[in-house]
């Protein structure tokens, strides 16, 4: 059976994993947005009611998570198709559970100020999450949308290297700059959790490059 047609019988027939994808999509798009609200300021009930919002999103998407092991495993599928749809699943949960992390340590470090390149990094992954919502729909036809889906991963690509470019000079800034030693760990930890973000967005990206190059 071609991939195409494995993708046509998929997702209209037997297994409705369309818009799982699509609904995972929407809950990082959500939690990403309400993170970026939650680094514009430092007002400890913002913060909290921001927390609340993305743990809402993050149990949501653990439910799609399951739904979408559910039905897995109620249909006969071939190794290969079974790994790289769920390898796509499970690395779009990953992205929800590191902005639920990032949420988390905001309330743990109660940081001082939130600098402006934490604001720029939190920006990169609403701006990846975005893209992700884009990128899969386009897997309903893998042949006619390659184009567009390559395209689509390579803006995920360029905008986590945006957001390691600036993780690296934000590290420069505050071990040479931050004069609090307690607040500069806080900050370097809260960069290092939205990069990782970032890197977890482009994983999702490069799983859906793997299942192009096995379509044929």
């Amino acid at each position: 059976m071609g991939f195409r047609k494995f993708f046509q019988q998929f997702f209209s027939k037997k297994i409705d994993v369309y818009p799982i994808f699509a609904q995972q999509a929407s809950f990082l798009c959500q939690a990403s947005d309400i993170l970026v609200r939650m680094l514009s300021g430092t007002d400890p009930l913002q913060w909290k009611s921001c927390e609340k919002e993305i743990k809402t999103c993050e149990v949501q998407g653990d439910a799609l998570k399951t739904e979408f092991r559910e039905q897995l495993s109620r249909h006969r599928l071939a190794t290969l198709n079974r790994s790289d749809l769920q390898a796509i699943a499970m690395s779009m949960d990953d992205c929800l559970d590191v902005i639920k992390d990032i949420a988390n340590a905001v309330l743990i470090y109660k940081p001082v100020k939130i600098d402006s390149q934490l604001q720029e990094l939190s920006g990169i992954i609403r701006d990846e999450a975005y893209a992700l919502r884009e990128l899969l729909p386009l897997l309903w036809d893998l042949k006619r949308q390659e184009a567009a889906i390559v395209l689509h991963c390579d803006r995920v690509t360029e905008l986590e290297h945006e957001a390691d470019n600036d993780y690296e000079q934000y590290m420069g800034h505050i071990f040479s700059d931050e004069p609090d030693f307690r607040e500069m760990i806080k900050y370097k930890n809260l960069a290092e959790l939205l990069e990782k973000a970032t890197d977890t967005e482009k994983r999702v990206a490069d799983n859906v490059r793997i299942l192009l190059l096995r379509k044929g």
